[in-house]
């Protein structure tokens, strides 16, 4: 199957992302590259099921942590959890409708282009300056990061942008390009620090992950190669051979 029907074959909320929950020694790794602090008001955007508002609350001692989550039956689960904490609150609503002016540090890995747009607005117009997006992956849009620790990216108001696709990728990773290596390598680096693959599927994860990392620099003509180079073909060949998956539909140009 190509990776579209592979794809269609997943679970609506995998999907989406809405079962996805972080570590809570990922959540603690984040908020110690982000410095935060008793003096911080906390924004956990799209909270879901993570301990993230706990920790906030019971470890960093923040001002107050806020979870935002637009699922009621969610909620419902984050409020028997933080019941009786003063300093944690839950809102159930979409996130481009709440105000977060009062908020100065935030958790945001939403990667839907509409919501990104909308947030970037809202961050913009609404923050006060020095306030901190911690991101997962990659920063919001064309963002400058402030502080990076792969895969987790913090980035101040007023944002920095970049004026194109290989200006972020030099800031991000040192160079203006991504080879094979490289996005084999993130790949791995993302699956490691996230702390939620079962060792017996991470070496699958880490070639469709990687595959589809260099596919995607490929075709943004952000890799270092002129030509498809001979381990992208082989693993490409792997997948579609042992797992029923081609990739080969995603490669929108020939070197």
């Amino acid at each position: 199957m190509n990776i579209n029907e592979f794809i269609s074959t997943l679970p609506s909320s995998v999907l989406k992302g809405n079962d996805i929950r972080l570590p809570d020694n990922v959540v603690r790794r984040i908020f110690k590259l982000a410095y935060l602090n008793k003096n911080d008001i906390f924004y956990d955007l799209g909270c879901g099921n993570s301990n993230a508002i706990y920790i906030a609350s019971m470890e960093y001692k923040v001002k107050k942590a806020i979870g935002v989550e637009k699922r009621k039956i969610v909620v419902r689960e984050i409020l028997k959890k933080t019941q009786g904490i003063k300093n944690v609150a839950v809102i159930n609503n979409d996130i481009r409708r709440v105000d977060i002016s009062d908020g100065n540090a935030f958790l945001f890995w939403f990667h839907d282009d509409r919501i990104i747009k909308r947030m970037i607005e809202k961050f913009t117009t609404e923050l006060k300056d020095g306030s901190r997006i911690i991101s997962i992956w990659s920063p919001p849009d064309l963002i400058l990061p402030d502080k990076t620790d792969f895969p987790f990216f913090v980035s101040y108001t007023p944002f920095k942008f970049a004026n194109s696709i290989e200006e972020q990728i030099q800031a991000v990773y040192g160079q203006k390009c991504l080879d094979f290596t490289a996005a084999w390598m993130l790949g791995d680096k993302y699956l490691d620090s996230l702390e939620v693959v079962p060792s017996e599927y991470k070496r699958f994860l880490n070639i469709l992950y990687g595959m589809i990392i260099w596919i995607n620099a490929w075709n943004m003509k952000v890799s270092c190669e002129d030509e498809i180079p001979p381990p992208v073909e082989s693993y490409i060949g792997i997948l579609k051979t042992f797992f029923k998956i081609d990739l080969s539909s995603l490669i929108e140009h020939e070197g």
